[in-house]
């Protein structure tokens, strides 16, 4: 199983919201690729970023942090976060970024991923922010009246390779993932899915890898130092 230690960016620092509100910032550091670095050094292979400023706002306000992070670590780069156009997808990949995510836009205009997804499918993931049974968008703020069940079969259908998929109730709240809802999601549907949101102990690593999961995504429990990394890789091997 893959792990994704997260860095979220907010006006080009490293920070950490709770359950998506904005209004519940914690600052971790001002240089979020001193962070990425961390990261290799203890066994990571790749980390997962989210542009909070573009998933609320639009835009790349973090594009050169996104870049920092990369020449400085050297890991395999997601990036999502305010990804609504081919221009800003393409900006991205040129650039040398991994993979991108697209959240909103995967939700509202279907039109662009199918696109996106047929030009480099490897290259392209969604994020499926959930919350109540449906999906999320906007950076959380709003709730569409798209179900799991039928936004999954959506994905499945037009080919999309990779879902990261966010359980906000239990992000930053540190009270363990939905293993269910993963468990569920896993075998239900043909994709690769990654786990994000309250993954707090190596216990919900290695519940999530015996599932077979693609990947889970770490957070507030790097930075808490709830779960060692370094341990963590070890774990999910």
């Amino acid at each position: 199983m893959r792990l994704f230690p997260a860095i979220d960016l907010l006006g080009g620092r490293a920070v950490r919201l709770y359950k998506g509100d904005y209004g519940k910032v914690t600052v971790y550091s001002d240089e979020p690729w001193r962070v990425a670095e961390d990261f290799a050094a203890q066994g990571a292979k790749y980390v997962h970023i989210v542009d909070l400023d573009g998933a609320r706002d639009g835009g790349t306000l973090n594009f050169e942090t996104v870049l920092k992070i990369k020449r400085a670590s050297g890991l395999f780069c997601e990036i999502g976060g305010g990804i609504r156009t081919t221009e800003v997808i393409n900006k991205y990949l040129d650039a040398g970024v991994d993979r991108v995510i697209l959240g909103t836009a995967a939700v509202e205009n279907r039109a662009l991923l199918r696109d996106a997804v047929a030009s480099d499918a490897e290259r392209i993931a969604v994020g499926a922010d959930l919350k109540d049974g449906f999906v999320a968008v906007r950076g959380w703020r709003e709730v569409s009246k798209v179900s799991v069940d039928d936004f999954f079969g959506e994905m499945s259908d037009i080919g999309v390779k990779t879902v990261i998929c966010t359980d906000i109730s239990k992000d930053g709240a540190m009270q363990g993932t939905n293993r269910e809802l993963y468990k569920y999601l896993s075998e239900k549907y043909e994709v690769n899915i990654v786990a994000s949101g309250g993954v707090s102990s190596l216990d919900d690593i290695k519940a999530l890898k015996e599932m077979g999961l693609y990947g889970a995504i770490i957070g507030k429990a790097y930075y808490t130092g709830a779960i060692d990394l370094a341990e963590a890789c070890e774990v999910a091997k």
